[in-house]
């Protein structure tokens, strides 16, 4: 498939030809083609999903990353439908309001009186009702560029904008900075790239999937020299050794593709269900998961988007069942593990001809775990007012994504080298951990 064949970006928030005018149901059928034939996204990552782990195994806390990539809109993920400039608009693409009359998924779902959450993010739901799950809204970096590269970058190294300049991801110095828990394989990409995130973390290794990650094909003899090797010594170079050795021994030993997940749970048939199976599949394994870094892609809509069902209803619908497959699946283990859902920026807050909507500034971030202080929305609303809009029309930016990490590294990873990973930011907790 060609990068623009349904995008119709350069990748910097401008279209590359005229936008289509098109019918609401040419834009149902090109949905339903376009998830058929794979999601895709011009993005210049090859890994689907990256994880790090840990050399003390056990249970320690466990950070799952979802990075949504190409620009989620947050306006119809959880949508302000109490705002009535939120359908002026929107003429196309808003969603019904709770009490609209609609069925429950045609319709937004009431979260606090007025937020509404998108139908397809239901499976979900029960995670906000029992206080599991929590939204932040209008939140972002401070990039304006409206470039997918440079805003993923931003966040990724963990900064402000690009002028902040400093070196590796802040998953790394948040790895590099804990180094009584350091390992060899502590850091593990699936892919033949590493993530922005992890870039200069110590002993990174890069794997296509977690059968890959293996000695299964070696002579018995080479095998037997590797441990011998290997055996003795306390230098790092032996430890580490003992280390690979010890966690190749243990996905040899429960090999990843028999894997069966638990409690009923069933994960789509989709890269971002199969990369969140192989997670748990490492969480329950013991093998010292400590981060993992997922990637879901194709949320550039900047046509065909859809609002009940169409494009994005699709990828959300996607990214609902996917987790609650993983929350399903965990069971007791989810006590320890605290999933995030992120995208580089929001759509613009109006629609185009294209009944798509454009690059735009804040966005919406979900955080799901027990330890999670829930059935909230998070953030300051700005208010979609034409005189509160910023840049050509964009949601506001009012909280700093860096401030939820923050509180999750510090509270959640007992990390207490904030000023190390997020250098020059000031640590305002949201209360977002309970």
């Amino acid at each position: 498939m060609n990068r623009n064949s349904w995008t119709f970006c350069d990748g910097n928030g401008r279209l590359d030809r005229a936008a289509p005018t098109i019918t609401r149901r040419q834009a149902i059928v090109g949905a339903a083609s376009l998830i058929a034939g794979g999601v895709w996204w011009a993005g210049a990552k090859s890994a689907l999903a990256q994880g790090a782990f840990r050399s003390d195994g056990g249970d320690g806390p466990v950070l799952v990353t979802i990075f949504l990539r190409g620009g989620a809109d947050g306006l119809n993920i959880v949508a302000p439908y109490q705002e009535d400039d939120y359908y002026r608009h929107r003429p196309s693409l808003a969603i019904p309001a709770p009490r609209s009359g609609k069925p429950e998924t045609k319709r937004l779902t009431d979260l606090d009186g007025f937020f509404g959450l998108n139908p397809a993010f239901l499976p979900l739901f029960p995670d906000f009702a029992e206080g599991n799950l929590a939204f932040v809204h209008a939140i972002g970096s401070g990039d304006t560029t409206h470039s997918h590269f440079e805003a993923m970058s931003t966040m990724e190294l963990g900064l402000l904008n690009q002028s902040d300049r400093v070196s590796g991801g802040w998953l790394a110095r948040h790895l590099n900075s804990t180094p009584e828990r350091q390992a060899p394989l502590r850091a593990v990409a699936f892919g033949g790239t590493m993530p922005d995130s992890l870039s200069g973390a110590h002993g990174a290794v890069a794997v296509n999937s977690l059968a890959d990650y293996r000695l299964s094909d070696v002579e018995p003899e080479w095998r037997q020299s590797l441990e011998r090797l290997y055996s003795r010594g306390d230098t790092e170079i032996a430890e580490a050794g003992r280390d690979t050795l010890r966690v190749l021994r243990i996905l040899n030993s429960s090999d990843p593709r028999d894997y069966r997940p638990e409690n009923g749970a069933k994960y789509p048939d989709s890269p971002l269900g199969k990369a969140l199976k192989e997670t748990a599949f490492l969480i329950k394994n013991g093998v010292g998961l400590e981060i993992a870094c997922l990637d879901s892609t194709g949320w550039d809509s900047h046509i065909t988007q859809g609002s009940v069902d169409g494009w994005l209803f699709e990828l959300l619908s996607d990214l609902a069942r996917s987790i609650a497959a993983f929350r399903t699946d965990l069971g007791g283990e989810m006590r320890r593990v605290v999933v995030t859902v992120q995208t580089e920026f929001g759509r613009r807050v109006a629609e185009n001809s294209g009944l798509g909507t454009d690059h735009g500034a804040g966005g919406c971030m979900a955080v799901l775990g027990e330890a999670v202080s829930g059935g909230k929305i998070f953030g300051k609303w700005p208010g979609l007012v034409n005189d509160r809009l910023s840049g050509p029309g964009d949601l506001a930016v009012t909280t700093d994504y860096r401030s939820v990490f923050s509180e999750i590294l510090q509270g959640h990873l007992q990390n207490q080298n904030a000023d190390v990973v997020f250098p020059g930011q000031s640590h305002k907790p949201l209360g977002i951990l309970g």
